[in-house]
């Protein structure tokens, strides 16, 4: 992928931990967690010539995750600048239905795109997601409702999932703790 113009980024402290975030002037393009500084710049550099710490007050961005993370707010209105295959956005674009308090499986998305056995794409697909939580990845969930796979771990997927109001069951296989929605 060429590498394209200036983001900006910044970062702010919340009960998950330090958020990064980028922006450009399309929109925001990246959120990331258990990620340091350096980490994060190295990231945006893989897709733009220039990146910038912004300086100014918060940006409309960490004010609408704020708000999310403190129940004021179900859903986000401002602009992304999503990079990625027409697959990956295709994917991404129907995450944004997924209704806050509610998940859908794999399976859901993939037969919901038209790729009727793409179940492991689509969660690939998950795992480049630019800026979870916007886009609600943490939403998608195993076909017998197990909680599997998350870019910022499983404990943050538990986090966010509860925010939102669902019950989430945990078990134990064989040692392994497993998570439901249930």
């Amino acid at each position: 992928m060429e590498n394209e113009g200036r983001i900006y980024y910044q970062s702010f402290n919340t009960y998950l931990g330090d958020i990064w975030i980028g922006f450009t002037s399309k929109g925001l393009a990246r959120l990331d967690f258990s990620i340091n500084k350096e980490q994060f710049e190295k990231e945006l550099t893989k897709n733009y010539r220039q990146i910038k710490e912004y300086t100014g007050k918060n940006s409309d961005y960490v004010d609408g995750i704020k708000m999310y993370l403190e129940k004021q707010i179900k859903s986000f209105d401002f602009p992304l600048d999503l990079k990625g295959t027409e697959f990956q956005r295709k994917v991404w674009q129907e995450l944004l239905k997924i209704p806050y308090g509610e998940v859908k499986s794999y399976k859901d998305i993939a037969l919901a795109i038209g790729s009727n056995k793409g179940f492991r794409a689509v969660g690939m697909a998950n795992n480049r997601n630019p800026v979870a939580i916007v886009v609600p990845c943490h939403r998608v969930i195993g076909a017998n409702g197990e909680l599997v796979g998350y870019g910022g771990g499983i404990e943050t997927k538990i986090k966010l999932l509860k925010l939102e109001g669902l019950n989430i069951s945990e078990r134990d296989s064989n040692g392994r703790k497993l998570y439901f929605v249930v």
